[in-house]
């Protein structure tokens, strides 16, 4: 795949990228402004690249799925946990729009910058990414909308569902599945897992 439309193409092709403003993300966010120079040759092939750190930039169709399963919506409020180097933010303030807003969170100081210049070129006023503190997520800002985590854990942090919105969506990866957590009245939860899915860790 030579450029980010073949990239799109390709993904709705494959049946993973579906609702109409995730496809206007991904069109409008190039990814090769994502990757770092060592990797923009490889930039729209569909898999995880590594941005240093132990961290990677996630393979598209990993992406694509978990926005399809987070159901975020224009004007939503989102949590962006594991930043990187800033593509997933730059996707999800494009579809939430301007009355909407995202806070990105990363722990490695060199991401955080990353993430920063990467987001910067796109002018943003709904997105920023900061530094993570010691609990996770950032409680001072929620309840969120939608909280998406873009890096594997062993069990579901109870410091997140705090933060999570009633009627809103959790997604992260557990245990080598991507896992859809709905939170309903009184904190109940309804959970989906899609097994097969690898992760770097989290870092806390």
């Amino acid at each position: 795949m030579k450029s980010n439309n073949h990239l799109v193409k390709y993904l709705v092709n494959k049946g993973i990228l579906r609702s109409k403003e995730i496809i206007n993300a991904f069109t409008v966010i190039d990814r090769k402004d994502f990757v770092g120079l060592e990797n923009l040759d490889n930039a729209y092939e569909d898999y995880a690249l590594s941005i240093g750190y132990d961290a990677t930039i996630s393979q598209p169709t990993t992406v694509a799925f978990m926005l399809e399963k987070l159901g975020i919506m224009p004007g939503d409020i989102v949590l962006d946990v594991g930043t990187g180097s800033g593509w997933t933010t730059a996707l999800l303030a494009t579809i939430v729009g301007g009355k909407g807003r995202v806070y990105g969170v990363e722990i490695v100081p060199e991401l955080v910058a990353l993430g920063q210049y990467n987001l910067s070129k796109y002018k943003f006023s709904n997105a920023s990414i900061e530094q993570s503190g010691e609990i996770l997520g950032l409680p001072d800002n929620a309840p969120f909308d939608r909280i998406l985590v873009s890096a594997g854990t062993d069990d579901l942090p109870k410091e997140l569902l705090m933060q999570l919105k009633e009627g809103g969506n959790l997604i992260i990866p557990i245990d080598a599945s991507i896992w859809k957590v709905e939170k309903r009245h009184n904190s109940a939860t309804t959970i989906y897992k899609y097994p097969g899915f690898i992760f770097v860790p989290l870092q806390k």
